[in-house]
């Protein structure tokens, strides 16, 4: 049973949290009093990464963001038993901590991962579902040679530590210089003390997923694959996956503005994309648009 605190409502209209659940505390902001909009990070799991354009889009929703178990403010009691499962649950946790059974959901990369496990063992907590670029190697025609990339990253992690293990998975992502320009440095502070249980515990099962298809077509899941403009010109790995996992789902893909991270540094244009996606809520889970 998970129990909550909550602390008192800041200055610029941002209420924290924290939720306690199997084990960890969990840190989440949320702001605006409109519909649930839950928005789940990945690598990194810190909720920093949506702050702007959750102040963007608090106007119309309840945008919900938090730490995930093991990043910055929540806490990190049991490294060495990472799941997705879990991480699942704990999107339920803080869902139920702000006194939601569901929501509107978006997932960015390993946050796009757990999305696809809460439609596969959640699936009523999930009103609608954006899955932005996961990294479901799993699924590409050249898999093997990504999973050997990933394991390689996390062979360097062994022999010359997190730091340059994180390096070679940051130059895999081609991000440009004006969206790594974006992140703020309190976000990159706390960012650099989660690489360690990125690259030991979550790079792995995370780039090693692979999508319930039959499950979430079971389950009706209403689902919307995205990836950005960017990432498929450049076709970058995690991009193309993608159409690839639409198709595999029978879920509409749509294409948001910019790369991996644009919510960073074009958060007035993708807040606006991703406004347009959720406002097709009662869109039919097999139907196309």
């Amino acid at each position: 049973m998970a129990s909550v605190r909550i602390a008192a409502l800041g200055a610029i209209g941002v209420r924290t949290g924290r939720v306690l659940t199997e084990g960890d505390e969990l840190h989440y902001e949320v702001r605006g009093d409109g519909p649930p909009l839950l928005m789940i990070s990945g690598g990194g799991g810190d909720a920093g990464f949506y702050e702007v354009v959750a102040t963007v889009l608090s106007g119309q929703y309840q945008v919900i963001t938090y730490d995930r178990r093991g990043n910055s403010r929540s806490t990190r009691n049991n490294p060495q038993n990472f799941e997705i499962s879990q991480q699942s649950r704990d999107a339920v946790a803080v869902l139920r901590a702000n006194g939601h059974a569901s929501a509107l959901m978006f997932g960015n990369s390993g946050g796009a991962v757990i999305l696809l496990d809460l439609a596969k063992t959640h699936p009523h907590s999930i009103i609608l579902g954006v899955v932005h670029e996961a990294p479901v190697v799993r699924v590409l025609p050249d898999a093997a040679k990504w999973s050997r990339f990933f394991a390689n990253c996390y062979a360097t992690a062994h022999r010359f530590g997190s730091h340059a293990a994180m390096a070679r998975v940051a130059l895999s992502t081609r991000l440009p210089w004006k969206s790594l320009k974006a992140v703020p440095s309190d976000l990159a502070k706390r960012m650099a003390g989660n690489h360690d249980f990125f690259v030991m515990h979550e790079m792995i099962p995370f780039s090693g997923y692979k999508p319930d298809v039959r499950k979430i077509q079971e389950n009706e899941v209403r689902l919307i694959i995205a990836a950005g403009a960017f990432t498929l010109r450049k076709n970058l790995y995690y991009g193309r996956a993608s159409p690839i996992l639409a198709e595999q789902l029978g879920r509409p893909m749509s294409v948001l503005p910019g790369n991996h991270i644009s919510y960073l540094d074009q958060p007035l244009a993708w807040a606006t994309a991703l406004r347009e996606l959720l406002g097709t809520r009662q869109l039919a889970p097999n139907e196309g648009g």
